[in-house]
């Protein structure tokens, strides 16, 4: 038998049967799933300093568990020197079982470890049923060596999910574990 993530399993047999209790679904396929968890890190500082552009990409990587790769400047922006196609940030994107196994670690090990922590803002949302957090340090991941670290750097984490709403959506996310300010409304 082969691994199967625990949040996956848990979204299968709990929360599954949840939503479609507290949405009236009528079919299993209309209950809203993680698609993919898309990481990104914008480093406008790389201009100057290609090393930043690498240890980034190794740090990203470590990260997520999968090879991250660069992201280029679409236009010319004078005011920055910034020339279309700079290498100018870093971006990975998780499916399926790394998917889950990434947010099991960032729920269960790395949120709780960052500072004066009061929970995720629930406001984040695109109006599709897509969420983005904004992670400011990058060392509250433990598989970053904080020796190692040159500069912190900040991320950003998507979850795009099939929900239509916001809503649905929250409620997804809460019962996947991501740990929102407001836990009172459902």
């Amino acid at each position: 038998m082969s691994f199967v993530p625990r949040l996956k399993v848990k979204y299968k047999e709990e929360i599954v049967p949840k939503l479609m209790e507290q949405y009236n679904y009528d079919s299993i396929m209309e209950v809203p799933r993680l698609v993919k968890i898309s990481v990104n890190q914008g480093l406008g500082d790389a201009v100057a300093d290609k090393k930043i552009i690498d240890n980034a990409l190794s740090e990203l990587s470590i990260i997520a568990g999968q090879k991250a790769v660069p992201t280029k400047a679409k236009k010319s922006v004078s005011n920055f020197k910034l020339r279309e196609g700079m290498t100018i940030g870093a971006k990975v994107t998780l499916r399926h079982d790394r998917m889950y196994e990434f947010l099991d670690r960032l729920v269960s090990v790395s949120l709780p470890r960052v500072r004066d922590f009061r929970g995720i803002n629930d406001k984040s949302f695109d109006g599709r049923g897509n969420y983005t957090l904004g992670i400011s340090e990058h060392i509250i991941f433990p598989e970053i060596d904080i020796d190692k670290v040159n500069r912190i750097t900040g991320m950003d984490i998507t979850f795009v999910t099939t929900a239509k709403t916001d809503a649905e959506a929250l409620s997804l996310l809460k019962h996947l574990g991501l740990p929102f300010k407001n836990q009172q409304k459902s």
